[in-house]
């Protein structure tokens, strides 16, 4: 009996540790290979590296990777926008196509509009169906900002497509001779239009995170108007479905300003402590306690530092009017 059983005692204490080598007995998982498909895209034949993703696209329809390369090839090679942009609704039409890669996917198809047909329609048409498709998240949320800093269409530059020559003006003589070289920078636009160019903008594209940021910074340094800055801060952080890291970043923002325009330690402190409140237990909450236990001192160290006290602007900037628009 113990020769019967020798070799199947061995074989049974035996197999566990050789599988943790050769996988044992399971079958590998199947997943689709494109390996083909890049060399024959590589050799620069797109139709042949077509006709490899899509047979790999019959046995794994749903295959995310296999999906992108299939546009890819058809958008970047054939420059054949349209194939490209069917195959991608093809996959995004689908019910069961995860979120994340919808967004991903109608993200790579605005790029291509922008970038192979500088068509800034085109690239608002594939971002809006994001914000139509997943509505109140952070995924419209994020489309939405990029759509706002798509630019006006009839200002896309053909360059590219024109050959009239372009003037340029006359170059500074004695450049040798120049202590410094700061002058030649071009001219910033005046704050009063920087400001009143970001609320004509944010009253398009309320969800325009940055622009909004900006021009809390600008109405606090610039003007004196923390009051106003946090307004506009505050609608940022109060809007739902924004990220966590971002909610965090505009409170340690306000606090900043608060710290540099004078605010009391129990109004920073607060700001502070509103991030440990929404994110304990998170890197985000132990940041701000740890800058909460140095708040005196910073606090102090701007006191000190604050040499010059700065001029008092007109409060009626005339760049708002009531209260600030809601989001």
């Amino acid at each position: 009996m113990a020769v019967i059983w020798r070799n199947s005692i061995t074989d049974s204490l035996a197999k566990p540790l050789a599988s943790l080598f050769d996988g044992g007995n399971e079958p590998p998982e199947p997943k689709p290979y494109y390996s083909v498909a890049l060399t024959k895209r590589k050799l620069n034949r797109p139709h042949e590296a077509i006709v490899e993703v899509r047979e790999q696209l019959a046995r794994f329809p749903n295959d995310f990777e296999g999906v992108m390369l299939l546009a890819a090839v058809q958008a970047e090679d054939l420059k054949d926008l349209s194939a490209a942009e069917r195959t991608l609704d093809g996959f995004c039409d689908s019910s069961s196509a995860p979120p994340k890669q919808v967004s991903a996917a109608m993200n790579h198809l605005a790029d291509w509009h922008l970038k192979l047909a500088q068509d800034t329609e085109g690239a608002r048409a594939a971002l809006e169906k994001i914000c139509a498709r997943f509505p109140d998240s952070e995924l419209s949320l994020q489309a939405a900002q990029r759509i706002a800093h798509l630019g006006d269409p009839a200002k896309i530059s053909l360059a590219a497509h024109d050959g009239r020559p372009t003037s340029m003006p006359e170059g500074v003589k004695n450049v040798g001779l120049l202590t410094s070289s700061a002058f030649l920078q071009p001219p910033g636009m005046e704050p009063g239009q920087q400001a009143a160019a970001y609320v004509k903008h944010l009253e398009q594209y309320p969800l325009d995170a940055e622009v909004r940021e900006k021009l809390a910074i600008l109405y606090a340094d610039h003007y004196q108007r923390l009051d106003l800055a946090t307004g506009e801060l505050k609608q940022l952080i109060e809007h739902p479905n924004q990220p966590a890291r971002r909610v965090a970043h505009w409170l340690n923002l306000l606090a900043d300003l608060q710290i540099r325009h004078g605010a009391d330690y129990d109004t920073v402190r607060g700001t502070l402590e509103t991030i440990v409140e929404r994110f304990s237990n998170s890197a985000l909450a132990e940041r701000a306690r740890a800058r909460l236990a140095h708040l005196k001192l910073e606090l102090k160290g701007q006191q000190e530092t604050s040499g010059v006290k700065l001029g008092v602007y007109e409060q009626r900037l005339g760049l708002k009017r009531g209260a600030p628009p809601q989001l």
